[in-house]
């Protein structure tokens, strides 16, 4: 039997913090890490690395980052696991146990309960074995992809098989991409950018059922809309619609989950003595209405990890919840939000204030000087910043960090703008405008023209 001071079950980006962190603060703790995948990936790349940008290899993460500290690194998959004894046995008979059990094994690709869905040249992203399933498909004659979900995943997934000269269609039930990131009004430019490079969108669409031959898909069929036809030796489909966690191996065993993982405190500790866990596979709340809420980003596993490592070492730490700061692309376009939407801030009870601004990316006489457009989401009742979305022609993670420290420091409209902000002609607009800044003035006389009389100067900048 294999014993250690800590058995870690996954090695994605929540097991490599952990470790790396624990022994840093405690170098004397043993550490066991069990990893299914040959390979820890850097899962956000993966669609890159099928559009052929890199060599694929490239998206491996070395397993020196662990095994250069003294973890002990064996790749196998866990079969069984008794939370009770903090053990665990692996699909070679092979059996751990540890003083602390820390769970890190994420979530997996949804692949939605539609008839036909389990065919052959129906597909998921997340593994090395996916990757290199879809890279062989766009490399093999494929003529016609489609991708059902217009997240960041699945609009990274359209690109890459439209830049291999595959004919594509991207499919939502949603009114408009990105539904979780963009409102209505920030998401027409991308919608305009897809369609301009041939990308098929198909929004607010439905997939009824998938038509085989044999067990490959021939048609993709839909309600109240016109099938599309595949070559079912050739083409594919490929699902990017969610994440679920990958908890079924615990089950049973009086660990307190929900739909959306395991339940954790604010440090990291599930409800059984000596078992910790964080990121995909965990269910957490909202920072700013404290209630639960989807999370599932590696940016919000890393720090989560750091918590659950500090607080083994004794070094007490809470992790305050999920902001969801998050950016993806639109060939040149860029797009990033973090915290609520307006929609959703509605959806969770919110009476929102909102505002808008907008410049060029540069100084406006510079060459390549393109579009900046913020929004900003404001709680009415004390305008907290609760959310923002930022679409350009530049990065526009910056920006998104700004608004999600803001979001952060519970700072108001006020406060924010307020922003004391950079400028050079080759970075950002005329010193006399910030975006961001914009956005808040704007919300702040939209806010002045439902009331009867807003004193400005008792306004606070932080609540």
């Amino acid at each position: 039997m294999n014993k250690s001071d800590v058995l870690i079950i996954g090695g994605g980006p929540a097991g490599i913090t952990f470790a790396r962190k624990l022994k840093k603060l405690k170098p004397e703790t043993t550490i066991t890490m069990l990893r299914p995948e040959a390979h820890s990936m850097v899962y956000c790349a993966i669609p890159y690395a099928i559009e052929g940008l890199f060599d694929p290899a490239k998206v491996f993460k070395k397993d020196e980052l662990v095994t250069d500290i003294g973890v002990d690194l064996v790749r196998r998959t866990v079969v069984e696991a008794d939370l009770k004894a903090k053990r665990a046995v692996d699909d070679q008979g092979e059996t751990y146990e540890a003083e602390t059990l820390f769970i890190a094994t994420g979530a997996s690709p949804i692949r939605p309960p539609i008839p036909g869905a389990d065919a052959e040249n129906v597909h998921t992203v997340k593994t090395q074995q996916d990757m290199e399933t879809l890279i062989a498909s766009a490399q093999g004659g494929a003529k016609r992809a489609v991708v059902v979900g217009a997240g960041a995943i699945g609009i990274e997934q359209a690109q890459a098989y439209r830049e291999r000269g595959i004919e594509t269609w991207l499919i939502d039930m949603a009114p408009r991409v990105l539904p979780a990131v963009l409102d209505e009004d920030m998401a027409e430019g991308v919608h305009q950018t897809l369609r301009g490079h041939g990308i098929n969108l198909m929004l607010s669409a439905q997939v009824s059922s998938f038509e085989k031959e044999g067990n490959r898909v021939a048609r993709v069929l839909f309600e109240g809309a016109e099938p599309i036809a595949l070559d079912p030796a050739r083409d594919f489909v490929c699902f990017s619609v969610g994440m679920k966690p990958d908890i079924k191996l615990f089950e049973n065993q009086g660990l307190e989950t929900n739909r959306d993982g395991i339940i954790v405190d604010s440090r990291m500790r599930t409800n059984l003595p000596g078992i910790l866990a964080a990121g995909d596979c965990c269910s957490y709340t909202s920072l700013i209405d404290e209630k639960p809420i989807g999370g599932k980003l590696a940016t919000n596993a890393v720090p989560m990890a750091k918590i659950a490592a500090r607080v083994l070492a004794g070094k007490d730490d809470e992790y305050p919840g999920f902001v969801n700061g998050a950016a993806t692309c639109a060939y040149d376009l860029r797009m990033g939000a973090t915290g609520f939407t307006e929609e959703l801030a509605r959806q969770r009870g919110f009476d929102v204030v909102v505002g808008w601004g907008e410049t060029t990316t540069l100084f406006p006489m510079m060459p390549g000087a393109g579009n900046l457009k913020v929004k900003i989401v404001a709680d009415a009742k004390d305008l907290r910043i609760i959310g923002g979305q930022v679409v350009s022609t530049l990065s526009t993670t910056d920006k998104v960090d700004v608004l999600s420290l803001a979001i952060q420091h519970r700072t108001t409209l006020k406060g924010l703008s307020k922003l004391s902000y950079s400028s050079q002609p080759w970075q950002s607009f005329f010193p006399a405008r910030s975006a961001i800044v914009e956005a808040c003035e704007n919300a702040l006389d939209n806010f002045a023209k439902q009331q009867e009389a807003v004193d400005y100067p008792a306004m606070p900048q932080w609540v």
